[in-house]
């Protein structure tokens, strides 16, 4: 071979962002960045985001519960969670109030009107999340569940 040949691919040759594309990583990534998209685009008719919805959810499962605690529950940095609870607080989703335990802290309770956002807000996720799953048949539907599931376990 002379310095001016051109290498020849082998016939299995598959190039590389098609190869990228092809991993189970990325096409689950891609499916999870559209489910989310369609679901932030639901609750935003609640006005709430992504997280605000998650802190809202989980007030209403832990709650009475102090701020630092639904912090660490969920991985937000105190700093944003305080912008969260003013964002529910200002739209009367949830109230803080001082903790009986510890006045130092505040004690986070979901509101009945954010109890009501909530039921709302999941009726808007699962009609988002059975618009991602339109294409597939309803059993296929519930071996993908299953699957995920199985995946999501053993992480």
């Amino acid at each position: 071979m002379t310095s001016d040949a051109v290498p020849t691919r082998p016939a299995s040759f598959t190039p590389a962002l098609q190869h990228i594309q092809s991993l189970p990583s990325w096409l689950v990534g891609r499916v999870a960045a559209r489910g989310r998209g369609l679901v932030a685009d639901a609750i935003a008719a609640e006005g709430l985001k992504l997280m605000q919805h998650a802190v809202l959810a989980a007030t209403a499962e832990y709650g009475p519960v102090a701020q630092a605690e639904l912090g660490r529950r969920l991985a937000v940095d105190p700093k944003d969670m305080v912008g969260i609870l003013n964002h529910l607080q200002a739209a009367g989703l949830v109230l803080r109030t001082p903790d009986p335990v510890d006045r130092r802290k505040n004690a986070v309770t979901v509101t009945p009107k954010g109890t009501a956002t909530l039921g709302r807000c999941a009726d808007l996720a699962e009609a988002a999340n059975a618009e991602l799953l339109a294409p597939l048949s309803p059993e296929e539907q519930g071996q993908l569940l299953a699957l995920l599931g199985r995946l999501h376990k053993a992480s």
